[in-house]
């Protein structure tokens, strides 16, 4: 953000930002592959969410400390709103310390966008967004193999019951892709179309509303502030799109789980 608002500075004509201010040069290199700031994020948020967890679970008191009643309301809110109630009381609990540590994986990544001197979504980054994803169609497919078996899971996702035969030829493929294919790619696209859309428009606002006062005068000077009124505005909205995107791409993969363990399609 901050380079940004140095090219606006310059003058020129306003240069609006745009995919450019994602491509972030590498912080140093490792056998000769550069190791980026995102990259260093993903890190980083694995490693206080371990920290966190384990530090809140150590003790186990009778009578939770603040630190343990943090973790156990946190863990609580996955397994209980999430996992049990999607995934139904009988398979829930094994599939809980994944989805309390995809929630709370994503959730930090996304908060970084509005934390001083980080001030960068992680996945804003289309392939981070795309791997995670990647994981879960691994996952919960597996799970669906290991319930029903290689052809019966394929049917289960591919013929829908109660339905003619006679129309088959024109539902079984439109299953087949829309829960085979499609689904880790929607789930990575309003993922990362979200991180992205909020990140550009702070920029905007940012550097726009120093490009008014400092190259327009005038209106400029009402218009500048306003629109950094607008960025601190847009800001806090943006602390509520991270938190429910983690929880809807967590959401999302206990009700793909669930559809994968059920009987009928």
């Amino acid at each position: 953000m901050a380079a940004s608002a140095t090219i606006a500075a310059e003058g020129g004509g306003f240069p609006a930002p745009g995919p450019g201010i994602f491509d972030l040069p590498p912080v140093f290199e490792i056998a000769g592959i550069g190791v980026t700031k995102p990259m260093l994020q993903l890190v980083l948020a694995a490693a206080l969410v371990f920290g966190f967890l384990y530090v809140a679970a150590r003790q186990r008191a009778m009578v939770p400390g603040k630190l343990q009643f943090a973790g156990e309301g946190a863990y609580g809110f996955v397994r209980n709103s999430v996992a049990r109630d999607i995934i139904g009381s009988h398979d829930f609990q094994r599939f809980v310390p994944y989805l309390v540590a995809m929630f709370f994986f994503i959730l930090v990544n996304n908060l970084f966008a509005s934390i001083p001197f980080i001030q960068f979504p992680t996945f804003s980054r289309a392939s981070m967004a795309y791997a995670l994803a990647g994981l879960s169609w691994i996952i919960y497919n597996a799970v669906g193999i290991w319930k029903h078996g290689f052809l019966g899971y394929l049917k289960l996702q591919s013929v829908p019951s109660g339905v003619s035969p006679a129309m088959y030829p024109l539902l079984v493929p439109l299953e087949f892709f829309s829960n085979i294919l499609v689904r880790p790619v929607t789930l990575a696209l309003r993922l990362f179309a979200n991180m992205f859309a909020g990140h550009i428009l702070l920029v905007l606002f940012a550097t726009g509303g120093l490009y008014l006062v400092e190259h327009v005068g005038g209106i400029g000077y009402v218009a500048g502030p306003l629109a950094w009124i607008l960025a601190v505005a847009v800001a806090f909205l943006e602390i509520l799109v991270q938190v429910l995107q983690a929880y809807v791409f967590v959401l999302l993969n206990a009700m793909y789980i669930q559809g994968a363990l059920a009987d009928e399609h």
